[in-house]
């Protein structure tokens, strides 16, 4: 990690840039294999699957024994852990639910909100050397609560052709109804057109590379919606001498352990605490497996001292992390005055593991400082809210006249004359 002492706020905007190529250098990677699905279909999405995954594949569709195989390929001791998660997740997720919303803004106008669900949507899955079965959970449960007919899920096959048992038990646990065997840009542009056997969905969700990034983000120009601009993983920990540096490392390399271009940040006001999380990120990297990507994420992270704990929080803010870590002795401050953060862990028994698996809240969450204006995914991501209105003579005459004026004021003649026509018809 880079160590920064006390920067300059003039500095912020290029200390706080995200080690990821920009939209620009992407795009048109993006396009092209977009362009070839919405011609060819599934014969682009399989050309496309070949040549980036490394694997010739006969069918998108996933057999219905293949997913009854996986259930006797997964342990029991994971589908114990697998099963609490759920319990957890929908916990949370159900606790989400609201019930109509009904005034009567004026005597004979009724108004009304009520949530209806998203009929078809679409999760992606990231596969290849990490299978994140949990994002199935994150995303297939409140999609079957929010009452989703149709829940698509596209995943990379592994250099086999197959999708790792874990997900497959996940998403038939959970309700997923169909499951294509097919990753990266062209699994988003196969359910943005619709393929031979890829369904069109109308909303997409899960998070991905950089790739899948800007190719859900061009899926909105042909009318799909997204859940958010998810992209690589990153975590901000503040933390003062009294946090645990081993802990505050642990959970550093938690993150720093997806993607080379994952990023990860320490921010404290003592310098005992940054050179104690130093030592401990290279003592804990060698055991870790994945040790060389956590190294690559590493290289492009910071540990910022920073003495001024007001200045820690502006800091905080302008960086708006996916997952903000607070352990300090004042973390009352912090939960208090954070505005811009996917999703908060506080104190040192909070580590970030814990919402990315079992605690209940949802993992997938705003990356790349989108948390100052998207929330991470919850029960209302998978519905849209309907407005409705009833009125009576009574109240037509009551709000007519002042509908009346305000659209002439605009202009609007054919507005206004809706209205005097039904009053005219009423005297």
């Amino acid at each position: 990690m880079k160590f920064i002492n006390n920067p300059e706020k003039k500095d912020w905007s290029k200390l706080l840039e995200r080690p990821t190529k920009t939209v620009d250098a992407i795009e048109e990677s993006v396009l092209t294999v977009f362009n070839a699905v919405k011609e060819n279909g599934d014969k682009a999405v399989l050309k496309y699957t070949e040549q980036f995954d490394a694997v010739v594949l006969e069918s998108l569709v996933l057999s219905k024994a293949a997913i009854e195989e996986a259930n006797n390929l997964v342990s029991s001791e994971l589908k114990a852990a697998i099963e609490l998660a759920k319990n957890n997740i929908t916990k949370f997720h159900a606790a989400q639910k609201t019930e109509k919303v009904f005034v009567e803004t004026t005597a004979g106008v009724q108004c009304w909100q009520e949530k209806k669900p998203i009929s078809k949507v679409g999760l992606y899955i990231p596969g290849g050397s990490a299978p994140l079965f949990s994002t199935v959970l994150m995303l297939a449960i409140p999609a079957q609560l929010a009452g989703c007919k149709e829940i698509v899920l596209c995943t990379p096959p592994n250099k086999e052709g197959m999708i790792h048992p874990a997900i497959l038990y996940a998403a038939n646990l959970c309700g997923v109804t169909k499951i294509f065997k097919v990753g990266g840009i062209q699994a988003i542009a196969g359910m943005t057109f619709g393929t031979e056997s890829i369904p069109k969905v109308s909303k997409i969700f899960g998070p991905g590379n950089q790739y899948v990034t800007v190719a859900k983000q061009i899926a909105t120009k042909y009318g799909v919606a997204i859940d958010m601009p998810a992209g690589p993983s990153e975590v901000l920990v503040v933390a003062d001498a009294s946090a645990n540096a081993a802990f505050v490392a642990a959970d550093l390399l938690s993150q720093a352990e997806h993607g080379a271009d994952s990023q990860v940040v320490l921010v404290s006001d003592a310098m005992e605490m940054i050179t104690a999380v130093q030592a401990e990120l290279q003592e804990q990297l060698l055991a870790l497996p994945r040790k060389e990507i956590a190294q690559k994420a590493l290289d492009n992270s910071k540990a910022i001292l920073i003495e001024d704990v007001d200045v820690a929080l502006e800091l905080i803010n302008d960086y708006a992390p996916e997952h903000l870590i607070i352990a300090t002795r004042n973390n009352d401050f912090f939960v208090a005055n954070i505005e811009n953060a996917g999703s908060i862990f506080i104190g040192n028994y909070t580590p970030e593991s814990a919402g990315d698996y079992a605690s209940g809240t949802n993992h997938t969450l705003p990356t790349n400082g989108f948390s100052k204006a998207y929330s991470g995914v919850n029960l209302d991501s998978f519905q849209k809210s309907i407005s409705y209105q009833k009125i009576s003579k009574e109240g037509l005459q009551t709000i007519g006249s002042a509908i009346e004026l305000m659209a002439a004021a605009e202009g609007l003649q054919a507005h206004k004359n809706a209205v005097s026509i039904r009053l005219k018809e009423l005297q």
